[in-house]
């Protein structure tokens, strides 16, 4: 199975990086274990770990004591059983194709949201000779993407009875507005839950244990937390909803160094399209990073890099492997000085932070895309204290 390979740190020529700080990360996993109560905590590392890098990102939160891991494709799981990673780890996706055998042989627990789904894991193993297999059964209680719908739980749960090849483990839903915060939403959503289960014991089908809640909702919402917690932003250090956890520490620290400083008069112009003119003598300085590592385009004009502990404008368009910034108020920058474009910096002129939420504001998006946007040719560093 081929996948996109990442660069590493050992062939990094660029300086332009992603560092990813493993003591912030084991501080947000004890954040998340404190707010879940008696609930177990199974992190989410999705979209190889919310961009953090998946492998390193299990390793520690294994060893700091996470009790399961949540992915979104079948291939994810793999990557990280293939890496040594030894909890359990369920594949939420819904997608599973043909691949059943895959998901039997390196020990993944699918989710499964439609009745042929049980079906044909419940084929695989009879026709496999495996043991029974376990499963999470997902519930939709107003998001409307997968789940069982509400009126059709009675008739799975029949299904379930009859296959003994299959193991309910757990059941589960996911909340559509548990990052806003009006909680209302999240007790609608809960009572259908709750419904849901009561059918499936009526039909003599035992609910081990129950699951909904994702950072936020683990956060704000007690109820919420049930028998397992799925954390996923938090654990990176991003609050989901701003002053909701002001504990958590930012993880992922993204730089890289000035490539060519220039001298510009009034009126000239900077970037493809001609898209910023100077209006005063000004320094500019070229950074090696452009939208092909994760620095939205979106930013031209708009965002900013900290350059010698101060913040700097962008200027003109960001292409696809550099970005030009005006260092014009910047005593003192020279070729080779730190740019970070997420995190902070400190140096000889202040210090100053660039936080996800910034670069999403500003976007118009969300800090989950400007995280999983830092792309696979940006070589992860992994820092301890």
């Amino acid at each position: 199975m081929f996948r996109p390979q990442r660069a590493l740190p050992a062939e990094a020529v660029r300086p332009t990086r992603a560092e990813v700080n493993l003591d912030s990360l084991r501080h947000n996993l004890r954040v998340m274990q404190r707010a879940a109560g008696n609930a177990a905590v199974w992190a989410v590392l999705k979209a190889d770990g919310y961009g953090h890098g998946s492998k390193a990102v299990a390793r520690t939160l294994e060893r700091a004591g996470a009790r399961g891991v949540c992915v979104a494709l079948l291939e994810e799981g793999i990557e990280l059983r293939q890496a040594g990673i030894r909890l359990p780890i369920l594949v939420m996706g819904g997608y599973y194709g043909r691949a059943w055998r895959d998901l039997l042989e390196y020990e993944l627990t699918p989710v499964i949201h439609d009745p042929s789904q049980l079906e044909a894991l419940a084929d695989e193993v009879r026709y496999s000779g495996s043991r029974p297999a376990g499963f999470h059964l997902k519930i939709d209680t107003g998001m409307a993407r997968l789940g069982v719908p509400l009126r059709e739980v009675a008739a799975i749960a029949d299904r379930i009875r009859s296959r003994p090849e299959v193991v309910l483990e757990a059941a589960m839903t996911h909340f559509a507005c548990a990052d806003s915060w009006d909680t209302q939403s999240i007790e609608q959503q809960l009572d259908r839950f709750d419904a849901a289960c009561d059918t499936l014991r009526r039909a003599g089908i035992s609910v081990p244990l129950r699951h909904a809640a994702n950072s936020a909702a683990t956060l704000k919402s007690a109820r919420a937390r049930l028998d397992i917690v799925r954390p996923g932003i938090a654990l990176f250090g991003i609050e989901p909803q701003a002053g909701s956890c002001p504990e958590l520490r930012p993880v992922m620290r993204v730089r890289t160094e000035v490539l060519a400083l220039r001298d510009l008069e009034p009126g000239m112009s900077v970037g493809y399209g001609a898209t910023f003119r100077v209006t005063r003598p000004s320094r500019i300085a070229t950074v090696p990073i452009g939208y092909a590592d994760g620095l939205s385009r979106g930013l031209s004009n708009r965002g900013h890099v900290l350059v010698r502990g101060r913040r700097v404008p962008i200027v003109g368009a960001v292409s696809m492997d550099m970005t030009m910034i005006d260092v014009t108020d910047v005593p003192g920058v020279s070729i080779g000085d730190e740019c970070v474009v997420l995190g902070s910096q400190r140096g000889p002129s202040g210090e100053a932070t660039i936080h996800a939420h910034e670069i999403a504001r500003t976007l118009g998006t969300i800090p989950w895309e400007v995280l999983t946007n830092i792309s696979r040719r940006v070589p992860r560093f992994y820092r301890e204290p």
